[in-house]
């Protein structure tokens, strides 16, 4: 093995190339997987490549620029919601939608006609949360506040904001949320060709996401982003501003996630105020600490692997498979404090360094 990796080193493609070895094995799994799983696993298989993609947006900031957001879930659930509001109102045709009707609602609020075109719900599923992060960002690094306050206050504004979703039946479900979803784009969403194409574009999102996170992290912005986060003041004394710096990343952490929630929507049927609340976003930070805090990769194999030992150990052991997860998680981050994806890349590291010596 280390013969090999020696071999493929000295050559300057293979320094390149070799990098790119599980990136490379990755995309060919998604490319298999609708010839080997069943419907029921690919749509499953769907769902948790959208919260790799949330994934991933966490890490950008946590990971390389120290900022741990509380309110990733937020972000999720108004891009969500804003695809929910398309296709709620496709399924509907031209009548209210049911939970307007049954609030006694007799008309269709004038915020939401917008969303009768799919191309708007998609541009708002992103720009949304990317207003909105932008919009709380300013102040906050202007501020200069950082550490646990950061999460605290992004914690609070997902509070409040599921708290006015809950209470604003008449607009957006309520409690319920939007859900019966029939089409999307004239097709039915419970045909595996339209599954199908969902889970793929799903994929190739993703892809694309890491591919675009990998070259920023690699540039001199995603240096600076880490130099922020080791020494603030040093970067700032150095004529940079951080407050331009944080918030921009801040805001694309944001956008990634409403994208992320927009492919999410379909392929489950529902979006509640649930999905924004507290324990979500908190699941995420696990997501990114298991797989790998700074890692891109990190970030996607925690997203699979914790939600993969969710559901597998909700269905084996119902009553007490919470329980279960909570042990798996402590373990695995006193066993591996750099997450999976960090522990291999050390192995990976010591294995190549002895291959040169």
């Amino acid at each position: 093995m280390t013969n090999l990796i020696s071999i493929v080193r000295q050559h300057p493609v293979g320094r390149i190339s070799l990098q790119w070895v599980p990136v490379g094995i990755f995309v060919v799994a998604l490319a298999l997987a609708p010839g080997l799983l069943s419907e029921f696993g690919l749509n499953l298989l769907g769902r948790f490549l959208t919260y790799a993609i949330v994934a991933i947006a966490l890490n950008l900031i946590w990971g390389y620029g120290g900022m741990l957001s509380m309110g990733q879930g937020l972000f999720f659930a108004l891009g969500a919601y804003a695809m929910g509001m398309f296709l709620k109102l496709e399924a509907s045709g031209q009548e209210l939608p049911d939970f307007m009707t049954w609030s006694g609602r007799d008309t269709l609020p004038f915020f939401w006609e917008p969303f009768h075109s799919p191309v708007f719900a998609l541009a708002m599923a992103i720009l949304i949360p990317a207003a909105l992060a932008m919009a709380i960002g300013v102040p906050i690094f202007r501020s200069r506040t950082r550490d646990v306050y950061f999460s605290i206050i992004t914690q609070a504004l997902t509070l409040v904001v599921s708290i006015l979703f809950v209470g604003q039946q008449p607009i957006t479900g309520g409690t319920n949320g939007l859900t019966s979803f029939t089409t999307i784009l004239g097709l039915p969403l419970v045909a595996h060709s339209t599954q199908m194409a969902l889970y793929l574009l799903t994929a190739a999102c993703l892809v694309a996401v890491y591919l675009f996170c990998r070259w920023l992290v690699q540039s001199r912005f995603g240096k600076l982003l880490v130099a922020l986060r080791d020494d603030e003041d040093r970067v700032r004394f150095l004529g940079y501003n951080p407050v331009l710096i944080k918030t921009s990343m801040f805001t694309l952490s944001a956008a990634i996630c409403g994208l992320a929630g927009a492919l999410f929507v379909p392929q489950v049927g529902i979006i509640s105020p649930s999905a924004m609340g507290v324990v979500p976003s908190i699941e995420m930070v696990i997501w990114v600490a298991l797989g790998g805090r700074g890692l891109l990769s990190g970030a996607i194999a925690g997203a699979l692997v914790v939600n993969y030992a969710k559901s597998y150990l909700s269905e084996t052991f119902p009553v007490f498979w919470q329980l279960l997860l909570g042990v798996l998680f402590v373990g695995a981050v006193l066993l591996f404090p750099k997450g999976i994806v960090g522990y291999i890349s050390v192995w990976w590291d010591r294995l190549r360094k002895k291959s040169d010596g």
